[in-house]
């Protein structure tokens, strides 16, 4: 099933944030807002592409290695889904609180890169 996309500009979006959270090496994580910043975009696009990933993107991707600012797991999560990201996140070596904020952060985190001047528009 193809992932259904709402314009050129989102289209073009989308595959960023996917192929970005497809960079992101085991046992690191990055956050929402740092591909955002990133990309030039605000976070909530990058939330909104990883809420509506395909079974066959979610199998692949390393969707887990996402979370809120903070270095926290997303408390808006459905539980289902926050429990398995905990599973994944733990079992490539990070330590993870009861409040879901990840342990000795500044270790594990993946930064992305810096801002780049990005046109989304159709024109660009």
């Amino acid at each position: 099933m193809a992932a259904r996309v709402k314009s050129v500009a989102f289209a073009r979006i989308r595959a960023e944030v996917v192929r970005l959270v497809g960079l992101i090496p085991a046992g690191r994580f990055t956050t929402y807002g740092s591909i955002a910043i990133h990309m030039n975009v605000i976070a909530r696009h990058v939330a909104t592409t990883l809420s509506h990933l395909t079974p066959e993107e979610s199998a692949t991707l390393p969707w887990h290695r996402v979370v809120s600012a903070n270095a926290r797991l997303s408390p808006n999560m459905d539980p289902t889904l926050s429990r398995k990201q905990r599973r994944l996140l733990k079992a490539e070596g990070l330590r993870i609180d009861p409040e879901g904020f990840i342990q000795e952060a500044d270790t594990h985190f993946h930064n992305v890169g810096v801002r780049r001047d990005i046109r989304w528009s159709e024109e660009g």
